[in-house]
């Protein structure tokens, strides 16, 4: 069941939170068991129980010992739980992507060097990321020009207005020599200009959340810097965290 786009329990995980947001199993549902997970997916009861451990993280779930795990009352906003790669992969599965700015060679100083380019030269495209039609975030997308290239031709990213259930880095994990390994990520706030609250229909100086991400494939290669603008009714950001040393 485990792929390239991600582990067995991360796709048990977002098959499960999609049911749940569908209301599939609706507020105050049980879930299936554990057992019955496993059997159903033809994986491990530990599988089930990392995926059920995302979904309690994520607030979509909650679990009562003796009694099972329950559906929590569905959130208005995007919910994302971020951990990997391959979770910012899975946007594809429950997201999708309009074009408002196509793929094109252009000249920027300022990305060129983030992205440690000799020349001033990069690829760039602008997209709106919704969630049930409904828009949560502007990304504006930077490529080196030798990974621009691989992308020209692919018309997710190459036609103005075109909507797709797609991601950036999806797209370029499966064209590149290398898969991507890592990400750098910052997080700060800004206001919206004209174009931006057009694009997320909100108010011109709404405060945005802000999250630049720069992408590094296994060899340590530069291959994307991803700008990206959310819209805090529409949006909850979540990461866990992890000691690093044992504790008693």
């Amino acid at each position: 069941m485990g792929t390239r786009a991600g582990s067995s329990y991360q796709l048990v995980s977002r098959e499960l939170r999609q049911k749940v947001l569908d209301g599939e199993f609706g507020d105050g549902k049980r879930l299936p068991t554990e057992a019955e997970l496993a059997d159903s997916y033809g994986v491990s009861r530990q599988t089930i129980r990392r995926a059920f451990q995302d979904l309690v993280a994520e607030d979509i779930v909650y679990r009562v010992p003796g009694r099972g795990t329950f559906a929590k009352a569905a959130d208005p906003r995007y919910v994302r739980q971020v951990g990997s790669i391959d979770d910012l992969m899975g946007l594809a599965e429950d997201t999708t992507m309009r074009v408002i700015e196509p793929l094109a060679r252009r000249v920027d100083l300022s990305s060129a060097g983030r992205l440690r380019q000799e020349s001033d030269a990069v690829y760039r495209m602008r997209f709106v990321r919704m969630h049930d039609d409904l828009p949560f975030c502007v990304t504006t997308v930077f490529l080196p020009i030798s990974v621009g290239r691989t992308l020209a031709a692919v018309s997710e990213v190459t036609t103005e207005g075109g909507v797709s259930r797609t991601t950036v880095i999806g797209l370029l994990d499966g064209l590149l020599p290398h898969p991507i390994a890592e990400a750098h990520q910052s997080i700060t706030v800004e206001r919206a200009d004209p174009a931006l609250a057009t694009h997320l229909v909100c108010p011109v100086d709404q405060p945005l959340l802000r999250i630049d991400r720069l992408y590094l494939d296994e060899v340590g290669d530069v291959v994307e810097l991803a700008v990206s603008q959310f819209l805090p009714e529409q949006y909850s950001y979540r990461i866990r965290l992890r000691r690093t040393t044992p504790w008693h």
